[in-house]
């Protein structure tokens, strides 16, 4: 069964920064492409980064030049830096695992909350 627990959410003022964290159990992690969703209330869910086992990269047109996905496979875990946040990424924030489509395995969320 695999299993996808997020962490590093929280309460931040605009144009701070945050670090989420997936750890990723149950899965072949390491051959699996991983991404971020979120969704914020009363909107759809939307992408926001996805990273390919060699490391290739994708970002939202939101998502260029703040945020950064990585992964340590090594450890099992998918992570995204985000700096210079701002009011509009408050949103329930989604590891996925992209190794099927349509994706079958989510985490739970963490929250995100963007205060001016």
């Amino acid at each position: 069964q695999v299993q996808l627990v997020e962490s590093g959410g929280g309460l931040v003022q605009a144009g701070g920064s945050l670090r989420l964290s997936c750890a990723a159990s149950g899965s072949i992690f390491s051959i699996n492409a991983m991404g971020w969703y979120r969704q914020a209330p009363g909107k759809e869910r939307e992408l926001v980064a996805t990273i390919s086992s060699g490391g290739r990269t994708y970002y939202a047109d939101s998502a260029k030049d703040r945020f950064t996905i990585s992964r340590d496979n090594a450890k099992n875990t998918l992570y995204l830096q985000m700096n210079s946040l701002k009011l509009e990424d408050t949103a329930m924030y989604y590891c996925v695992d992209l190794g099927t489509q349509p994706p079958l395995y989510w985490g739970q969320g963490t929250q995100v909350t963007v205060s001016s």
